[in-house]
This record gives C-alpha cells, sequence and structure tokens, in this order.
C-alpha cells in the first residue's frame, strides 16, 4: 500500500470511529439518513480510490523497475 493510500485509509478510518461516538449521542432518522446519503458514499469511494491508488503505484513500481532493467 502506498503511503498516500495508507494515509486516506487511516482517516477513513477515523471517520468512521468518530461517527461511532457521534451515533451514540445521535440516533434519529436524521442521523440515519446522513449516514445513508453520505457516508456511506464517501466511505464507497474512497474504498474504491484506494484500490485504485495502491493499483496506479504497482504499476508504476513496474515501470520503474523496467527503466532501470534498460538503463
Amino acid at each position: 500500500m502506498s503511503a498516500h493510500s495508507a494515509r486516506l485509509q487511516h482517516a477513513l478510518k477515523d471517520l468512521r470511529e468518530k461517527w461511532d461516538i457521534t451515533k451514540e449521542s445521535w440516533a434519529d432518522q436524521v442521523a440515519r439518513d446522513f449516514e445513508k446519503n453520505h457516508l456511506d458514499p464517501v466511505e464507497h469511494l474512497v474504498r474504491s480510490t484506494i484500490v485504485g491508488m495502491d493499483k496506479l503505484s504497482e504499476a508504476l513500481g513496474k515501470i520503474r523497475r523496467q527503466c532501470q532493467e534498460n538503463d
């Protein structure tokens, strides 16, 4: 995992932990709607982004190795 995707993963984990704490005192329909309409989509996008970043990092590493082999 690249350093940037690791930071993003940590930030997502931190967001979820803080949301779980918030839900202890905010547990009405508005909170459930907020989670469904805002947090869940963000979490899905961030997870997809992390996968993409890791694949890109892997591809760039392969390209670098190939370039070094050709020098």
